[in-house]
């Protein structure tokens, strides 16, 4: 199978070194890899340009944005933008961020995940993030069936079928929510161990906060979803305040009109099955 990848890379010099070398020591290597360094500042495009020099099939642009680094807009943005260099001689893409080291045979068992069922729209493994003691260890804040968006793999129907990635905090849950929509699996590997060198949401500014809220809003959760998501948010990551984080997000949302990301009968399908899966999980 041909499968390429996109690394949006925003001053990620610490990282990006290890990200790249997992990725040339693939047991089964990408038809090709394009790095976006977005606005950098730092050594990012050095350690781009030694890569590019040894392997052909890697390839760099620059692109100028805000250097601020709230998540949705600006990584996606970055992200179409290495989607324009590439062609469609594809059957898998994937969207990979540059503080992420691979095991060698990570895309190998992806593609033999796509390759046995064609309803597989999205797949990957899971992140591991090292302690205080220096111990990689299972760090996956969301339902066992979603993909982080640090690694995500899609196969080429379901990635047109969803209309590539929305600009928007919220792509990750929303591409997996349209997926299902569209007829599409999500397929989750536990053996598959991703070593994500920064902790979750560190690189994130203050502004973030609200976001979370306001995608709910986008991707037409309605309150009463928006309510238990958030419940279920704070406590899993033992944040009291990311409840009312997420909630003011929501009616700031509301309140300013904000464009959706769905539409009506798309929103409808997503509401359904939220509902299942909250009902499932009650009764289980």
């Amino acid at each position: 199978m041909n499968y390429y990848i996109i690394i949006p890379a925003h001053n990620e010099g610490l990282f990006l070194r290890d990200a790249l070398q997992s990725v040339i020591i693939q047991t089964m290597p990408p038809k090709r890899v394009v790095v976006v360094n977005d606005n950098s500042s730092d050594n990012t495009e050095q350690i781009i340009d030694s890569f590019t020099a040894k392997h052909n099939y890697i390839s760099k642009i620059n692109v100028q944005s805000s250097a601020t680094h709230l998540p949705g807009s600006k990584v996606v943005n970055a992200f179409n933008k290495g989607l324009e260099q590439l062609d469609d001689d594809y059957d898998f893409i994937v969207k990979l961020d540059a503080d992420i080291i691979l095991p060698n045979s990570y895309f190998e068992k992806v593609a033999k995940i796509f390759s046995t069922d064609a309803k597989i729209g999205i797949a990957g493994g899971f992140a591991y993030e090292q302690d205080k003691n220096g111990e990689w260890k299972l760090n996956h804040p969301m339902d066992k069936d979603h993909v982080r968006g640090a690694f995500k793999a899609y196969s080429k129907r379901c990635f047109n079928s969803i209309g590539g990635l929305k600009t928007a905090m919220g792509w990750d849950t929303v591409d997996e929510l349209l997926a299902q929509y569209n007829g599409f699996n999500i397929y989750t590997d536990s053996n598959l161990h991703v070593k994500h060198l920064r902790p979750l949401g560190n690189a994130y500014n203050k502004k973030a906060k609200l976001l979370q809220g306001k995608a709910m809003f986008t991707m037409r959760y309605g309150f009463l979803i928006t309510l238990i998501a958030s419940v279920k948010m704070a406590l899993k990551q033992k944040k009291p305040r990311a409840f009312l984080d997420n909630l003011q997000g929501y009616f700031s949302a509301r309140k300013e009109k904000t464009d959706f990301l769905v539409n009506p009968v798309e929103g409808k399908f997503i509401r359904q099955l939220r509902w299942r899966k909250i009902k499932a999980k009650l009764f289980q």
